[in-house]
């Protein structure tokens, strides 16, 4: 990663754009199948076997849509499946995770603080902790608790809220909270992968050799693809969290995780009930609102102390001997310390951006590579170059960077 910092970050981009592209499509074929199930009528006689329909315009045509409550007397000879949006999503997002969080563990994963670990340990327990979590999400479902839909999704939150302190007392907060994320979207991929499609094969196998297929399978599928609905949009937010320091780096994170899950329920209520009634319950409104508000409250919490067990990698060593350190750590402090301080000078702005942290020698070496591709190789920062940084800056850290990766 260090010798290739242009071509990582560009990696790391393209990882990040295509992960985006196919959670659309995957968020946006659920969220329209979901409303379709719900919206579903039967307001006229209707041929055997088929539950529900419904008339939608969009783009200038009409579309007439039936759902069988099982499946059809014969297999259709073209059958679309929606299965590779949700493995793409989960696959992308995972690769994402790996290039910056697993190569990246010094920075971004792992916390001396909390816990001392080697970036292989670490990126073990990150494995770990998603197959175990889906294994335990699933032995619930599949337990007796699984037929109790209120008091499954009960128990399903308090280990969720559970597991958001657990990843803070081993990871950084910003790792901690996309952590909670990922294992989220596991759960919601792995019901695609190993139950919703599985049951759909089952019964298209039935309708196949001429067997009735058992509505257990479409009830089971169902029951898991309504937890990926009100799951989706606390992942979203967990997801997006790392660009928000007051949502990660606050002693509370945790808190503020369980209180996105709360306001994630309450607002697929609301839609959800609009699908099937044609009128939201607007208390969902006011029980998101408060919720939020309390989430600020907890980011405006002061932290407590920390000790400072930050270790020094090779790299970091060549950079603090080389001559020009001084002149970098020197135009940090002139022109990006006013915003990427403890406490900023910057009007209005309360936390660091991404709560980076440019003051001290140990805060430059430790963020040497984002200085480096931010103010050296691109003129993202300072943004629109507020504070007049100079060229022959910009120059003295391209140089002392690349110097350093020179003696690898």
């Amino acid at each position: 990663m260090h010798a290739y910092p242009i071509l990582w970050d560009w990696l790391s981009f393209a990882l990040r754009w295509l992960h985006v592209i196919v959670g659309i499509a995957w968020i946006g074929s659920s969220f329209y199948f979901i409303a379709l199930d719900l919206g579903l009528r039967r307001e006229r006689p209707l041929p055997d076997g088929v539950k529900g329909e419904e008339w939608q315009v969009h783009g200038g045509g009409f579309y007439h849509i039936q759902k069988y409550t099982v499946a059809p007397d014969a297999l259709p000879e073209r059958l679309i499946w929606f299965k590779w949006e949700s493995y793409a999503t989960w696959l992308s997002g995972f690769a994402l995770m790996v290039v910056i969080y697993y190569f990246g563990a010094d920075l971004y994963l792992i916390d001396p603080n909390k816990l001392d670990v080697t970036p292989l340990q670490a990126a073990g327990l990150s494995m770990a902790s998603l197959a175990l979590g889906w294994l335990a999400y699933d032995g619930l479902c599949k337990s007796a608790l699984g037929r109790d839909p209120t008091r499954l999704m009960l128990v399903l939150y308090v280990i969720l809220v559970a597991l958001g302190w657990a990843y803070t007392q081993v990871f950084t907060g910003r790792a901690a909270l996309l952590h909670l994320g990922a294992l989220t979207a596991t759960i919601m991929s792995a019901n695609v992968f190993f139950i919703i499609i599985p049951n759909q094969k089952i019964v298209v196998a039935d309708l196949k050799a001429g067997r009735t297929p058992d509505p257990k399978y479409g009830v089971i599928a169902k029951q898991r693809s309504t937890h990926n609905n009100y799951l989706t949009l606390p992942v979203l937010f967990l997801m997006l969290s790392n660009h928000y320091p007051l949502a990660f780096a606050t002693e509370w994170n945790w808190v503020i995780a369980a209180l996105v899950f709360l306001m994630g329920v309450t607002i697929r209520h609301y839609f959800n009930t609009l699908h099937a009634t044609g009128h939201g319950p607007l208390w969902t409104w006011g029980a998101t609102a408060a919720a939020f508000m309390a989430v600020v409250w907890l980011s405006s919490l002061p932290r407590g102390a920390e000790a400072d067990l930050a270790t020094v990698s090779p790299l970091e060593e060549r950079l603090a001997a080389s001559p020009a350190f001084e002149e970098v750590h020197s135009a940090m402090l002139t022109r990006c310390a006013m915003c990427h301080a403890q406490e900023p000078l910057w009007p209005g702005m309360a936390t660091a951006p991404k709560a980076v942290h440019l003051e001290s020698e140990a805060d430059v070496l430790a963020h040497a590579r984002a200085i480096y591709l931010h103010s050296g190789r691109s003129y993202a920062m300072p943004p629109a170059n507020l504070t007049a940084m100079e060229a022959a800056e910009r120059q003295a850290i391209v140089a002392w960077y690349e110097e350093a990766l020179a003696g690898e």
